[in-house]
């Protein structure tokens, strides 16, 4: 997945293999991995306590965990 902070609007597209992620939140401490693992959340239709970064905390390229 990569993601994109301080985007316009707050979207998760499909390129090819590949999940886009664009937040509207800043990349300063930690509010835009928040931003990211709520969208994804709500998109999957789980709390946002089961979507967790896993790997890729401090970069664009991320691997989210995904419970129940």
């Amino acid at each position: 997945m990569r993601a994109t902070p301080g985007a316009r609007t707050e979207t998760i597209t499909l390129e090819g293999d590949r999940v886009l992620v664009k937040v509207r939140a800043k990349a300063t401490d930690g509010k835009a991995n928040a931003a990211v693992e709520k969208l994804v959340a709500r998109a999957l239709g789980v709390p946002a306590s089961h979507c967790r970064i896993v790997r890729g905390a401090t970069s664009r390229e991320k691997c989210l965990r995904v419970d129940g």
